[in-house]
């Protein structure tokens, strides 16, 4: 045990603080999860009291002698990377049973583990997702907040940003992990590969699966980068890892893999958004693929700026439309939405029909069911037929759509006659 010295380091504020800010004064206990290197820890240290790590060997052994322990000293108490001795979890969740005070606990997290049922802590721990660095939090200055767009009232669009698209190219390799964004390009390689080769190297063997064959999961999740921003089946993703080979991973080998990526919160897929009226029908129930950071599928695919902006469609046999450039500036907004929308109590999904004649790229869901649809576009430029699927949507949904965006590489924001948002990425914020 020990109190931070929050004199040590300069934290900078995370959107994920209004959240804290939020909920803190009335829940006892709150667990921020999410990938390695995001800054849970930070954000929990510069709240905490009390700290337990429990990556710490030796930290682990004090506290399986004295289990307790956990529970004691200045409120917060953080327990940071609580999965590594799983029991801490129940050792909170009694804890908060035995005394519901407000603001006793923060745990972090950066895997799920295998067979706990955290579900166990309902009601008394609430979980709380953080990501990597949106656009915001990397120093960009929004001019339109979403929960504006969510509150349906059509709010005033405008605002000016010198971001270019050389800019969002920048954005995409360098990625929102806090510790790796003042490094070099030629460190960044490494820091960015170092991570990837952990997660595969030293992570899955923490959850309990231990891979004979390593390489074979690299190219796994270098297919799975190809298929960022597609719902390619798990099985085209498998045949696109092991171009020509016959005797191809099996379905019961590789959905393991999916399944712990998840867990340790590397793939972030974006959920289909499936209303429960019957405006629309035949729509797909397919996640489409995102990692939880564009710069993590930029590496995988060995991506340079030079070859994102001649077009490069990367070697395997994903199908898509477009280039890969636009798939992973719409994975640098699904990262952007998502950290925005969590703040305002919304849920960001995705839009297709069976057959793919409409989609949509995003639709976020606020708290009363009105949704924002947004589309992504890689282009300044903005014509009547980029917003055909949002007219279609809106012809389908009438008011519940409080409103419709176009997000750009462009400079200037502004409302087309049609009433559509045109917003520039770095130009949307919370």
């Amino acid at each position: 045990m020990h109190e931070p010295d929050v004199s040590a380091f300069e934290y900078r504020r995370r959107i994920i603080d209004d959240d804290l800010d939020s909920l803190m004064p009335g829940l006892a206990a709150v667990s921020i999860e999410g990938p390695k290197a995001v800054g849970k820890t930070a954000t929990a240290l510069a709240r905490a009291h009390t700290v337990y790590g429990l990556d710490d060997p030796g930290q682990r052994e004090t506290i399986r002698a004295d289990p307790i322990r956990l529970a004691r000293g200045k409120s917060p108490i953080l327990i940071d990377e609580w999965q590594k001795w799983v029991p801490s979890w129940d050792i909170v969740r009694r804890a908060v049973d035995n005394d519901p005070t407000p603001g006793r606990f923060l745990l972090t997290g950066s895997a799920a583990p295998a067979g706990i049922d955290t579900h166990s802590g309902a009601g008394r721990i609430v979980p709380l997702r953080m990501r990597p660095l949106s656009l915001v939090e990397r120093g960009f200055t929004a001019s339109v907040s979403l929960a504006d767009l969510l509150a349906g009232a059509r709010p005033t669009v405008e605002g000016v940003t010198p971001a270019t698209l050389d800019d969002y190219v920048t954005e995409v390799l360098a990625g929102g992990f806090p510790g790796m964004r003042a490094l070099n390009e030629r460190q960044l390689r490494a820091a960015l590969d170092g991570y990837l080769e952990r997660v595969i190297d030293r992570d899955f063997a923490e959850q309990g699966l231990a891979l004979r064959r390593p390489d074979t999961l690299r190219a796994w999740m270098r297919a799975y980068a190809a298929a960022t921003a597609t719902t390619a089946s798990f099985e085209t993703i498998r045949d696109a890892a092991t171009p020509g080979v016959g005797n191809k991973p099996s379905v019961s080998t590789t959905l393991p893999w999916r399944d712990i990526l998840t867990r340790l919160w590397i793939l972030d897929p974006v959920s289909a958004w499936l209303p429960s009226h019957n405006m629309l029908k035949q729509l797909a129930s397919s996640d489409k693929h995102h990692l939880a950071d564009p710069a993590l599928a930029a590496r995988l695919l060995r991506y340079t700026p030079q070859k994102l902006l001649a077009g490069d469609r990367a070697d395997l046999q994903v199908a898509r439309q477009g280039t890969a450039l636009g798939a992973l500036f719409e994975s640098l907004v699904a990262l952007n939405l998502r950290v925005y929308a969590q703040v305002a109590e919304a849920d960001v999904r995705h839009l297709r029909t069976h057959r793919g004649e409409r989609e949509v790229d995003f639709i976020v869901v606020g708290p009363d069911d009105g949704v924002v649809a947004i589309e992504v576009k890689l282009s300044a430029a903005v014509g009547d037929d980029d917003v055909k699927h949002l007219a279609w949507l809106k012809e389908r949904i009438g008011d519940q759509l409080h409103d419709a965006v176009i997000v750009t590489t462009g400079a200037e924001a502004y409302r087309r006659r049609d009433g559509v948002a045109v917003v520039p990425a770095a130009l949307l914020g919370p």
